[in-house]
Order: structure tokens, then sequence, then C-alpha cells
């Protein structure tokens, strides 16, 4: 079935499905019914079935889910297991941050480069990663097969950066600038903007008080 064709919500429900499906098979869990998935994550037997039939049958009826099974098959979905590669453009605090401590080798990307303009840093390798100046990221985009970028760069120059990566072949750009970015500006690149202020504020909201 094509991507197209498949819900946003189902979507941003994959990765949920494979985190808990990774910890019970962690656990040594080796079955488990769609109705006890369900209850774990917060959502209905029938919501899951309906979900996980959008890729294909991968539950017996009066058996469930083989949990290793599914969590290969959601891991498969999700292009888990495909080899992508990432590059960070902007080696700041937010950008260290990623590098030092998010985990992108279990979620099936490799971080090979970061991109800078900061002399103290160009030229470096921050935990583990080669950092190279700015000028040299069309060359280095078009030598090597980068999957994804990383935008920690300031939010003035997001937009200009996000171009300069789509126009080289990059198939997806991972912003944290808190920039908005135009999906039609960059058709061959998928978008996903991140706002940390977003789930704060929901977070606000959840626990204000109701106005009197």
């Amino acid at each position: 079935m094509k991507k197209d064709k498949i819900s946003s919500a189902v979507i941003r429900r994959l990765p949920r499905y494979y985190r808990h499906l990774d910890d019970l098979y962690r656990c040594g869990t080796v079955r488990i019914s769609s109705s006890s998935l369900a209850k774990s994550m917060g959502l209905t037997a029938s919501q899951i079935r309906q979900d996980l039939s959008c890729f294909g049958g991968f539950g017996q009826q009066g058996y469930g889910y083989n949990v290793e099974r599914l969590r290969c098959e959601v891991a498969d979905i999700l292009g888990m297991n495909r080899n992508h590669t990432v590059a960070i453009l902007g080696a700041g605090n937010l950008g260290r941050a990623l590098m030092e401590n998010f985990p992108f080798a279990d979620n099936g990307f490799c971080l090979e480069a970061a991109f800078d303009v900061d002399p103290e840093l160009v030229g470096k390798r921050l935990s583990g990663t080669p950092v190279y100046h700015v000028d040299g990221l069309e060359d280095y985009l078009r030598e090597h097969q980068v999957s994804v970028c990383v935008l920690t760069v300031p939010a003035g120059v997001a937009e200009a950066m996000a171009r300069r990566v789509a126009a080289c072949g990059v198939s997806g750009i991972w912003n944290f600038t808190n920039v908005e970015l135009p999906q039609k500006d960059m058709p061959n690149a998928w978008v996903e903007d991140v706002h940390f202020a977003d789930s704060l504020l929901t977070l606000s909201y959840m626990i204000s008080e109701e106005a009197p």
C-alpha cells in the first residue's frame, strides 16, 4: 500500500508500537493479544488491529501477536533496517547534545558528519563525529549518501539551509530551529518540524486550572 494512502495519525502511532514491542521483547514476552497491547498503550484493540491492517496481517485469531515478529515487521515498516545516514547542521548546544545523547544507531540511523561555521569546532570530532565547515556542505552531500539532515542552526538561516540540502537530494529534514519550513517549497524532501514548546505548552494547558 502506498504511503500517501496511510493516514498521518497511523504513521505517528507506529513508533509507539515499536517502542512498546521492543520493551516487551527485551522483557522476554513471546506473544501478546491486541487487547493487552491496547491496554498498555491507552488505545483500543480494534484501533490496533485497524492500524496494523494497513500494512498486512500480523496476528492470529486466538493467539495474538508474536512479539518478536511484529517488532521486526514494524521496524521494517519504519525503515529502521535501511542504513539511513544523518548529518547535523549546527554543532552548537543543541546539535552537540544530540550527538552526545540521542541514540541514532538504536533507531536505524548512522550519524556521519556535522557542519558549523565556528572555527573552534570545525576540524574537530564531537562524540566521534567529524565537524566540517558548512561551506563544504554541497560537496559533501554530493559525495556521500546522506538520508537526513538535522537542522539545529539559528532560525534566521533555517530555510536557506533546508533549501540547500533539499537541492542536493537529501530525503528528509529533521528541523529543530523552531521555524516552520514550507513543505511545498521542498517537494523532494520530507520535513519533520520539532517544537519543544508545543509539547510543554500542551502540558501547561493540561495542568492549568480552568478559568473562573
